[in-house]
């Protein structure tokens, strides 16, 4: 005889599962509280440069700043995609009247973001015709099965690269070449350390790379444009990898040794990919049609870029436009399909629309010159090389929140000023300032490369953080240390008289 059913039964109850996270609650939270805190704190106080010249901080500057916060706390700890983080940047200008939505929004489609956008186009019709596996192929069978050659390989490429073109299209190009080159690493899609050392190793190598010459990016020709209107000196177009030279392919060195110590790969040799590499090289054939198409358009551009440093018909043509020619030759001769555009990261592209427009709030706003006078004002006093570091410090800081231009134009005005007073010459500013303004190395946002590599889902954007901020710490030593010895002895002044 079976038991009466009781009133009293026990009913088993199972734990009800949120549908985000607690932990990530928690730290959404956190930002939003940072940003009203700072919105809603009374005015700050006012900023004084050296001259006397007074910095006010408007409400709009203040909430830019709480929204600067609040978007790297999202942006460090994921807690929404970062491309969401990136729409509510743009979303809460607007709701909190820091700028109108015509100016918040407009900054999601600037020029910069359409050469990201342009870079990812080469790197997919490399991957598309084929290119990409014919140079992993090649690259193979030079640097042999080690784990740790084919990591410095890769990195040696993506910063010689980076002398030739745009660190961002560098990037573009290496990055479906290191998808075919994981891909022979057997783990499949799965995180390894192999895999998260072969992509930050090759967005650390970009920005290094971009440093030596003119060509590497936007940055050294606009800050040479800028030491030119203030200082009346011009920056010739071989000082810069006399200078920068030795400290950027140090830092290639340096990471690819941290890298390949801290992610130690799991294998130290991959057996028989030699063999397997030959094999897959010779079932290619021979160069096709569409291969070299590919290479002809992309060599088009980058002569077109390379030849604005000397040619003056062309340096007013923005490179977002040359650039997107590629594409435009891309979809004419029918390389790639409307379809194709499905394969470009499109939460990639949304991350970098926001961080320029938050960067463009700070710098319109006035925040951003506000926090440079503020920070530049407390070295006033201090040793010539304490003040030299200081400067390169905010550079570093600013330049993983925003445009590296923009870091950059709102620093030098005011440490200009300030070197006459400590007897500093102006070369050391600039050229300091243009190493830390190259290597953002602890957030997506930094720059183009960090982003790209992001995209093959080997590493968390914690993770990246991790490793940024100890590679941050061994290029400020490096960079104290050229000060010291090396940038003296190839002749850079370092020291002038006071004023």
């Amino acid at each position: 005889m079976t038991e009466p059913a009781s009133s009293t039964q026990e009913v088993s109850l199972q734990p009800v599962r949120l549908p985000i996270e607690a932990r990530k609650t928690v730290i959404l939270l956190l930002g939003f509280a940072v940003f009203l805190a700072v919105y809603l704190s009374p005015p700050w106080p006012v900023a004084v440069d050296p001259a006397g010249k007074a910095f006010v901080l408007s409400r709009e500057g203040k909430a830019a700043i709480g929204l600067f916060l609040m978007a790297g706390i999202w942006w460090v700890f994921e807690v929404i995609p970062i491309g969401v983080t990136a729409i509510a940047i743009g979303v809460f200008q607007v709701l909190f009247f820091i700028r109108p939505a015509k100016e918040a929004f407009r900054d999601f489609m600037d020029p910069s973001v359409m050469f990201i956008f342009g870079s990812m186009v080469i790197g997919l019709a490399f991957t598309k015709s084929g290119l990409t596996k014919r140079i992993a192929y090649k690259m193979l069978a030079v640097v042999g099965e080690h784990s740790e050659r084919i990591l410095l390989g890769a990195m040696v490429v993506t910063a010689a690269l980076a002398h030739l073109m745009a660190h961002t299209a560098a990037a573009a190009t290496v990055f479906p070449i290191l998808l075919a080159i994981y891909a022979l690493y057997g783990e499949g899609d799965k995180p390894t350390r192999f895999g998260k050392a072969l992509f930050i190793g090759m967005a650390y190598a970009a920005g290094a790379g971009s440093i030596i010459t003119f060509l590497g990016s936007a940055r050294s020709p606009a800050a040479a444009g800028m030491y030119k209107e203030f200082t009346g000196e011009e920056i010739a177009f071989f000082d810069l990898p006399l200078y920068m030279g030795v400290i950027g392919w140090g830092m290639v060195l340096l990471t690819w040794l941290y890298l390949k110590t801290v992610l130690r790969p799991e294998k130290t040799v991959i057996p028989g990919l030699r063999d397997k590499v030959a094999r897959l090289s010779a079932a290619l054939g021979p160069m096709t049609a569409q291969e070299k198409l590919v290479i002809a358009c992309v060599l088009i551009v980058v002569g077109l870029m390379s030849a604005q440093a000397f040619v003056p018909a062309l340096k007013g043509i923005d490179r977002a436009a040359l650039i997107l020619t590629s594409t435009l030759l891309f979809f004419i001769l029918g390389v790639l399909k409307v379809e194709d555009l499905e394969q470009i990261p499109w939460n990639i592209i949304l991350l970098f629309s926001g961080a320029m427009s938050i960067g463009f709030c700070l710098w319109k706003t006035g925040a951003a010159e506000w926090m440079a006078v503020q920070w530049l004002g407390l070295l006033q006093d201090a040793h010539w090389w304490v003040f030299i570091m200081g400067i390169a410090t905010f550079v570093l800081v600013m330049t993983n929140f925003i445009m590296n231009v923009a870091a950059i134009a709102i620093t030098l005005p005011v440490s200009l000023v300030i070197a006459k007073y400590l007897g500093v010459a102006p070369e050391a500013i600039l050229y300091t300032s243009l190493v830390t303004a190259g290597m953002p190395f602890m957030l997506l946002i930094g720059a183009a490369p960090n982003a790209i590599a992001y995209d093959s889902k080997q590493f968390t954007t914690g993770e990246f953080f991790k490793h940024g901020l100890a590679m941050s710490a061994i290029l400020l030593i490096v960079l104290g240390l050229a000060l010291l010895t090396l940038w003296p002895w190839l002749g850079m002044p370092i020291l002038i008289g006071r004023t």
